[in-house]
């Protein structure tokens, strides 16, 4: 390994979504600078909480279908049954619900929980409250995205929250998606739930750290056939 391939894997990676607002951060910062250095350096210091805002970490994700990996960076903040929103047409019986909650220090890339075809993608305008709160998941505006899996269909929702405004999802439907690659992010602190069917056995406690991409949240029984891609 070279010098420069040590500096590089040094940086973490900045998600092009982020060029914009960094670029505004830093012009702003420039622009109050020029009648404070006070303000100046508290625009320095923003800029670099949004350069670490969107900053696109490699993960190295399991590849076995009998797991459903975290959508997200943050903290487990709900296990247990709960209903899907009625717009991602799962029906009105209870699945299996885990929750992550991402503050605004977390890395907000959202990565796919399981592998399989995307068969519905649904925005719901709805409230901004604190995403923490169990009643943002029917309340609060949000994205759904619906996979059918090897072993059922499951779906990923992506919640605004008090301070996230903004959802952003690259996936379309009818497209397939692997475990753990990248398919949206939420500006700036919010929640991902994850509905399973209730085959899917918890792996994680609420409190507990989830890592995107990376975490088992749960697990399923059975011998489902195994891809041979990795995602990073």
């Amino acid at each position: 390994m070279t010098l420069l391939d040590s500096v590089k894997n040094t940086f973490v990676p900045i998600h092009r979504e982020g060029y914009p607002f960094i670029a505004a951060f830093a012009a702003a910062t420039l622009f109050l600078g020029y009648f404070s250095s006070i303000l100046f350096w508290i625009g320095l210091i923003l800029t670099a909480w949004c350069v670490y805002f969107y900053r696109d970490p490699e993960r190295v994700t399991p590849v076995d279908d009998r797991l459903v990996v975290s959508p997200a960076d943050g903290v487990i903040s709900a296990v247990g049954p709960a209903v899907p929103p009625s717009e991602l047409g799962l029906g009105s019986g209870e699945m299996t619900r885990i929750s992550v909650f991402m503050n605004v220090f977390s890395c907000h890339i959202n990565r796919a929980p399981v592998r399989g075809r995307i068969t519905r993608i649904e925005h719901k305008p709805g409230k901004f409250l604190n995403a923490e709160l169990d009643k943002a998941s029917a309340e609060n505006e949000r994205n759904g995205l619906v996979i059918d899996s090897p072993n059922g269909t499951i779906a990923a929702v992506q919640i605004a929250g008090l301070v996230a405004r903004r959802i952003v999802c690259w996936a379309e439907t009818g497209g397939t998606i692997a475990i753990g690659e990248r398919f949206g992010l939420i500006r700036f602190g919010s929640r991902v739930d994850v509905f399973l069917p209730s085959s899917a056995v918890p792996r994680v406690a609420v409190g507990q750290t989830a890592v995107g991409g990376e975490t088992v949240l749960a697990e399923f029984g059975g011998t489902a056939v195994t891809p041979l891609v990795r995602v990073s």
